[in-house]
């Protein structure tokens, strides 16, 4: 729609509201940083993804967290007063246990990740070893070939609190087997933050595996097209989908790659200095509409 620059909605004329919410049939939302920051809903963003539905669009929450299973999702945005159901929560836990059933994978699951994760394998009936503390001990490097477990065919990467030296030395290890899987849950450097503390994201865990075993992961989670592509299974039509995120190099990429339309919001990673950075450098794919936050939307479709 409105290619030729990133479009600042907050100033548009009513007519070009009109056309923006008339452009697209389908709503797909990243969530921490868009719609909610830790256990707090982002003023007026729950309000706007229920207009969304009332106005007839098919919406889908699409994030690359992997700490939850999809029904603590679906609770968490419905106590923030979300209209949700699991079946539209696209969680990269979720996409993990659904790849991997799909290729018909019968082995176990050496998980450096959460129970978010694990129990979205359990659900599919995939076994899997590793969540959970591993702690290192002074004679960590007498680590034996008895010491892993043959029954592992794939390492499945994702957010993982009790990341520790022994988990890299294993997830390489089972890894030195090219018939071994590699998957990655997705490649966010960090988390979006409402203080001045940094939470590194899943991405360095994903790049610390891949260098010391010296293999790429396939990556489920935005910015990449496996979401684009089960969605299509249910009828998604790329040319009339909006994708909304906070990150230019996650949610926006994920969108122009898969042919989306895109709305960046300001409330997250992205702040309109970075936005400035990459339209003047070209670093990142730019948005087509921005917004200081998703609220706004509604506030202007109201006044």
């Amino acid at each position: 729609m409105f290619k030729s620059a990133v479009f600042d909605l907050k100033h548009a004329e009513k007519e070009q509201v009109k056309e923006f919410l008339n452009s697209f049939d389908t709503v797909l939302s990243d969530c921490d940083g868009v719609l909610w920051i830790d256990n707090n809903a982002i003023p007026g963003s729950a309000d706007t993804m229920n207009y969304f539905r009332k106005i007839g669009k098919r919406v889908f929450f699409v994030t690359n967290n992997s700490t939850k299973i999809r029904s603590d999702f679906a609770l968490k945005a419905q106590q923030l007063g979300f209209i949700a159901d699991e079946n539209e929560i696209l969680s990269t836990s979720y996409l993990v246990a659904h790849y991997l059933k799909s290729i018909g994978f019968k082995k176990k699951v050496y998980l450096i990740g959460s129970n978010g994760i694990g129990d979205e394998l359990n659900a599919v009936g995939i076994k899997h070893v590793g969540v959970g503390p591993d702690h290192v001990k002074p004679d960590f490097k007498s680590l034996k070939p008895t010491d892993l477990d043959s029954e592992v065919g794939a390492v499945v990467v994702g957010f993982d609190e009790h990341v520790s030296y022994p988990k890299f030395m294993k997830a390489a290890s089972y890894l030195a087997s090219e018939d071994c899987l590699f998957v990655a849950t997705n490649t966010d450097e960090r988390f979006p933050k409402s203080s001045s503390i940094v939470v590194p994201g899943s991405g360095t865990l994903v790049r610390a595996v891949e260098t010391c075993s010296e293999r790429k992961a396939l990556v489920l989670g935005k910015p990449h097209e496996y979401i684009r592509k089960y969605l299509e299974s249910c009828g998604l039509n790329p040319a009339r989908t909006l994708m909304i995120g906070d990150r230019c190099n996650t949610d926006i990429e994920f969108g122009v790659r898969c042919g989306f339309q895109t709305l960046l919001v300001l409330t997250g990673v992205t702040s309109t200095r970075d936005l400035e950075k990459i339209r003047k450098e070209q670093i990142a794919p730019l948005p087509d509409v921005v917004l200081p936050k998703l609220g706004d939307l509604l506030e202007i479709v109201k006044s």
